[in-house]
């Protein structure tokens, strides 16, 4: 019997998750399925997810009467439907959490996209997320800019599991690094054990190319620098895993920081349904599949451990890309710039969708 392409993914060490939320999806046992059946072995969320979970059903609206008859106001409101559906899915997928011990069955939760540039309030907000959902296996989601890095520092060094999202350069990528060696060395010098912390560093990949691609034109280099790009940040990762900082943290049963690979769906169609997610399979990576792509690779995916055969090809690439006269530097800063303020906006209309609902919903004299 030929095994299934996702659970043979796992197998070759790279972790297939789930960039999807719903209520019903946790309580029709979909999401039990999945993880049975399929292999699945993490959930990402955002605000663009759960603001289609929440606005395109009518699963939420005897919770949304209820909180707003209680005077919540509409990020309250968001904040209880989103913890509990949480907490649903850290429950669910508990028992992965505790066979991996730790490195996966991992649930994330992003704090407001509106305090991506404000490193204290994301602090205050990582904080409170974490012992409200009250789970071992959620992760609270830090966006990778400037300010966050401080963040990520301070919520490792308290215990607390970090994605970190929306990275885009490789520079970036090295500073988020540094962010969670440091955090992990401060709680070590203090004395609590650092095992069982759980980061991610989540790098996006197909939305380099929706930059990139407009600019090379119909040229061989055309859907090449994403790959190209996620690729030196996979070199970068086996440079920290070689390091003595990393090992010493290692030897005191530090989990390792995996790179995880978002938006990995292709938005090109001429280009195969799973391209991104053949090209990026390593040893000690995550991929968080949208449901369209995660069923495209279950149905004729063919799972091979290829990403050092792009990181052959990277460098050549990424030279060619800057003899073109193209700064990838500025393309990354600009879609991290985009990045935040595409959550920003997906959180906003979020907010006014469920004030929206709270209105209609609300008894009539």
């Amino acid at each position: 019997m030929t095994t299934n392409p996702l659970i043979r993914l796992g197998q070759l060490g790279q972790s297939p998750w789930y960039d999807f939320i719903t209520r019903d999806l946790v309580t029709s046992g979909e999401l039990a399925r999945l993880i049975a059946e399929d292999g699945l072995r993490g959930m990402t969320t955002n605000p663009t997810i759960f603001e289609k979970a929440i606005a395109g059903s009518e699963l939420y609206d005897d919770d949304i009467r209820r909180l707003a008859a209680e005077g919540r106001r509409p990020s309250e409101i968001f904040e209880a439907l989103a913890v509990e559906d949480v907490q649903a899915a850290c429950d669910l997928f508990q028992p992965i959490y505790r066979e991996s011990k730790g490195l996966d069955g991992l649930v994330s939760m992003e704090v407001a996209p509106t305090l991506a540039h404000d490193s204290a309030g994301t602090i205050a907000e990582a904080e409170r997320l974490w012992s409200r959902i009250a789970r071992p296996n959620v992760m609270i989601k830090i966006p990778g800019t400037r300010e966050g890095l401080p963040a990520i520092t301070h919520c490792l060094a308290q215990g607390i599991n970090v994605n970190v999202t929306l990275l885009f350069s490789v520079e970036r990528y090295r500073g988020v690094v540094e962010a969670f060696l440091s955090g992990l060395e401060q709680r070590k010098a203090r004395g609590p054990a650092i095992g069982g912390i759980a980061s991610v560093a989540s790098f996006f990949v197909s939305r380099v190319d929706g930059k990139v691609d407009a600019l090379v034109g119909a040229t061989d280099l055309k859907s090449r620098a994403a790959i190209a790009n996620a690729c030196a940040a996979y070199a970068a990762f086996e440079e920290l895993l070689g390091s003595a900082r990393w090992k010493m943290l290692a030897a005191a049963g530090a989990i390792v920081q995996r790179p995880l690979w978002a938006s990995t769906s292709t938005k090109d169609p001429k280009l195969p349904d799973v391209y991104y997610v053949e090209a990026l399979i390593g040893d000690l990576t995550v991929n968080t599949l949208p449901p369209v792509t995660f069923a495209a690779y279950r149905d004729h995916g063919k799972p091979a451990l290829r990403i050092h055969d792009g990181m052959a090809d990277a460098a050549v690439t990424l030279r060619r890309l800057a003899e073109s006269g193209i700064q990838l530097s500025g393309i990354t800063a600009a879609l991290e710039t985009e990045g935040v303020a595409s959550f920003a906006a997906s959180f906003a209309s979020l907010l006014k969708v469920i004030e929206q609902k709270a209105a209609a919903l609300a008894p009539t004299a």
